[in-house]
């Protein structure tokens, strides 16, 4: 039986994301959370593997106290174990210390891991490097991007779509996996396992003490990444109307915007008095 640990994250749902414009992170106290929707394929991944063959889960995620609601929405789906990394001193981490911090946690409470699976890449962020970062910590193999596992004893079978052919990895474990994604459909919920989840519904809590960081340990400051600034695109529309006969407007058209209009069609356009010499 498989020992995987499966790396989710609470995101906002909100399109408007609540940033801290003095730390450039976001507050995501102030948004309603759900689960990452590349962490939710990760975990149905690693359900699969369990239903298929036998295997224990464990879904850890670092965040706020808030939160542990997406370790419940793990549990009631059919992870074994749902563990919180909280602490202030946690917060404001970037990929390069969520990785040393998971890292950590896997190396001191699950020691005897098989197979650590994580999104591809998550919604608020989309850097794609706390998979690769956690493999690099963890001095084990990975795989990215891939479309279908097959787990065997001491290794697993990767299936990936990449530049319009599929490769077939074969990896030792342990190792670790992000899924891509358009693969691995996550189940809906079902009442049963929400009641069979809130049978047992202690989640661990686990803070940098517990996972013997330096008391000087301090995440936001000790990140190597420094976020420039942050802000929301805005778009700015200007309409202009062309008047007249159609010829003279098409030649106006073409004579003000064809440089334009031929780059984005990848063609050198012109004009009908052009075309008529």
């Amino acid at each position: 039986m498989l020992n995987i640990i499966v790396c989710i994250k609470q995101v906002p749902m909100v399109s408007e994301l609540p940033w801290d414009s003095k730390t450039g992170t976001l507050k995501r106290e102030l948004a309603e959370g759900m689960m990452d929707p590349a962490s939710r394929r990760a975990l149905e991944a690693a359900l699969q593997i369990k239903e298929n063959q036998g295997a224990h889960i464990c879904a850890v995620t670092m965040g706020p106290a808030m939160a542990q609601e997406i370790l419940h929405q793990a549990k009631a789906l059919g992870a074994d174990v749902g563990v919180l990394l909280t602490d202030k001193r946690m917060a404001g981490a970037d990929t390069f210390l969520t990785s040393h911090i998971l890292a950590r946690f896997i190396q001191r409470e699950y020691e005897n891991f098989d197979l650590v699976l994580c999104g591809s890449q998550t919604s608020d962020s989309e850097t794609a490097q706390v998979g690769p970062q956690l493999a690099e910590e963890l001095n084990i193999p990975a795989i990215g991007y891939v479309s279908q596992i097959r787990a065997k004893e001491n290794s697993v079978e990767a299936q990936r779509h990449v530049d319009d052919f599929f490769e077939i990895l074969n990896m030792d474990l342990p190792g670790l996996i992000t899924i891509d994604l358009s693969a691995y459909k996550p189940r809906y919920l079902a009442l049963e396992g929400v009641e069979k989840a809130f049978e047992n519904p202690d989640i661990r809590i686990i803070d940098a003490k517990k996972l013997g960081l330096d008391d000087s340990f301090n995440a936001l400051k000790d990140s190597p990444t420094r976020i420039i600034d942050v802000f929301s695109p805005t778009t700015q529309n200007e309409n202009r109307v062309l008047k007249g006969a159609v010829k003279k407007v098409v030649d106006q058209l073409f004579d003000e915007y064809g440089k334009v209009i031929g780059s984005a069609m990848g063609k050198d356009l012109k004009t009908h008095e052009h075309d008529e010499v």
